[in-house]
Formats: structure tokens, sequence, C-alpha cells
């Protein structure tokens, strides 16, 4: 009688858990569906991807077309441009190589240089490897020649800085390319096989990927402005420090993982604070983190001629988000910064 009560028991609360799981999973694809379908009403928007991992569980849904007219809706194999997204990885293999000690946050970064560079100073005050991964080097937004790896060091000798580094924030683009070429110099290996051997092959991203083969290509989203014509694709002809991996939802699940993974000693380097900018924000090694008695958040936009995503992750709620869409214009990674902010309260509510 007594064993036959306990299988009971047993029974109807395996079942709950099991009912208790089912509503919150489908909590949370009504919350994704509801916030997809309020940004589509947009017609600058054609499609979104969502995915949200969730204590240990992701949830990707897809909506809208890809190509205006046709209807193909994206799917989980469908390869979106992270565009600066794909700086958190640049600072991910910064913070492996300040742990391996290949490199220190303080260090000259002329040491690294074949040259001497006597412009890269102020005053006296030499740039330093945490103001590269921080925006403030002082170096400009865009590299002054960028058509290949040897224009980009022409371009650094006729850069002048003007602020004492450390001390300002200016987001550039130039520095996360030479962060990758420091990177690449001392494991003396291309930074895109470093990615792929610190990141994506421990945490089988295998649809992550810079270089695309052809089968890849038509699965790569072409994307829209805001006067629905037609966008080119990035095309990389630096290191891709700073832009150039392409991913799926599914591979940017696993990357959620990685960053809410508090055990990894590189993750939690990466995620330091590094500078602050305001009463409750911080750069860390390319990630903008918000902190305050609420919330703690690590986050990056990625923004590119056709297609813009955000990428947050909550720690303390074991919560990542990933929106990607295939339009871009100026508002829209404040819309899309939005629908994130939305989409999480929801989750949360339910």
């Amino acid at each position: 009688m007594t064993i036959k009560y306990v299988t009971f028991i047993l029974f109807f609360a395996l079942l709950g858990c099991k009912s208790a799981h089912s509503i919150n999973k489908q909590n949370v694809e009504n919350a994704i569906t509801k916030n997809a379908l309020q940004l589509l009403e947009d017609k600058r928007f054609h499609s979104v991807s969502v995915a949200v991992f969730k204590d240990g569980e992701a949830t990707i849904k897809h909506f809208g077309e890809l190509t205006i007219g046709k209807g193909n809706k994206p799917n989980d194999s469908t390869l979106y441009e992270l565009a600066s997204v794909t700086k958190t990885f640049t600072g991910y293999v910064a913070a492996k190589a300040v742990l391996d000690k290949k490199i220190n946050l303080d260090d000259d970064i002329r040491i690294y240089l074949d040259e001497p560079y006597t412009n890269l100073e102020f005053k006296g005050e030499p740039i330093k490897i945490k103001h590269l991964i921080t925006h403030t080097s002082g170096f400009p937004n865009l590299p002054i020649k960028s058509e290949n790896k040897k224009a980009f060091f022409e371009g650094l000798k006729l850069i002048k800085i003007e602020t004492k580094p450390g001390e300002i924030y200016f987001y550039s683009n130039t520095a996360p390319e030479l962060t990758a070429y420091i990177l690449e110099k001392v494991y003396q290996k291309p930074f895109d096989e470093l990615v792929i051997e610190f990141v994506l092959k421990p945490n089988k991203m295998h649809q992550t990927k810079f270089t695309l083969n052809e089968n890849d290509r038509t699965r790569l989203v072409k994307g829209y402005n805001d006067k629905n014509e037609l966008m080119p694709n990035f095309n990389r002809t630096l290191w891709g420090g700073i832009s150039g991996l392409h991913s799926t939802t599914t591979d940017l699940v696993k990357y959620m993982k990685l960053q809410l993974d508090n055990l990894n000693p590189i993750v939690n380097e990466s995620h330091k604070k590094l500078y602050k900018e305001g009463a409750d924000f911080w750069e860390g090694y390319h990630w903008y983190i918000i902190e305050n008695d609420n919330q703690l958040i690590y986050r990056h936009h990625g923004g590119i001629y056709g297609m813009q995503n955000w990428f947050v992750i909550y720690p303390k709620q074991n919560i990542g988000i990933s929106i990607l869409t295939n339009t871009s214009f100026n508002e829209t990674g404040e819309i899309l910064e939005k629908v994130v902010d939305n989409l999480y309260d929801d989750i949360n509510i339910n």
C-alpha cells in the first residue's frame, strides 16, 4: 500500500514538472511571436529570426520573408551576417590571450608592431591593449585605409591621437582590426583560425564561419535598406576583428550557452569591466555591460548594409536573446533594442 502511494505521488509530481515545463516553453514562444509580429507591422522590416535560451532550453522562431514578395521564411539554416557582434568573438580570443599571458592589458600596442609608429601616443602616453578593446584608444572609427592589410598599416601612420588614451570613449572599427592582428602575431596563427580553435570548435558552432562555400552562399541572407533596395553583403579585406562572421540562430544559441557559463575562466575574463562610461554602464572585452541594483546585462549590436542584430545576455536570469532581421537603416538598432527589452520583460512576467 505504501509503495503504491509513493509511486502515485511520484507520478503526479513528474507530471506536474512536465506540465510546468510545457507552460514555460509556451510562454516563451508566445512572447517571441507577439514581439516579432509587432515588429513586422513596420513595413520596413521583412523578416525576423528570434532565438531565446532560457534555463538551459532553446526556443527559436522565424517570421516574414527573406525576399520581398516570395514568402520565403527564414529557418534554422539561414545564415545571417553578425556584423559588429563579431567583435565579441575578438574579445573572447583577447581574453584567452590575457589568461595565456600572450598579451597584457597594459602593454603598449607598439611592442607588437614592426615599425615605431611614434604617432600612436598622446604627449608620451601610449595606447594600450585595453584601450583597443574598450574603444578608448583615440583611433578613428573607420580605418583610414582598408583595401588590404598592407594598406591598413599605411593608414595607421596617418592617425593623429588627439586625446589621452583611456579617457574618452569613441567607437572605433580601426582598433579591433589591430587587436586581431596582434592576436594573430602572438599566437602565430591566422585570426580566423584562432576564432575556430578557441570558440567555434569547442562549442560545436559548425555553422558559424568567416569564409563561405557555394552551398553556404545559397543560405546567406540578402538584406534591404528602408527603401526596399537590395544591399550587398560585407566583403572582408582585413583580419575580421570588427565584422565578417556569419551564423545561424541555432549556433547563436550555443554562443549564448557559452556566455552564460560562469565556470569558464575565459568568459569571466571577457566580462570584466575595463572602462566605466556612465553610472551603470561599462565596456568589457567588446561587451557593453549594464549593471545596477536590478539587472546585469552583457550586450552588443551588429549592423551591416542589409541586416542588423542584437545579442544580449542576462546572466542572473540565465537568459540569452538574439534577434536578427534582413533590414538595415538608421533607426533599426534602436528599434531592435526595444524589441529585445520588451521580449525580456514578457518572458519574465510569464
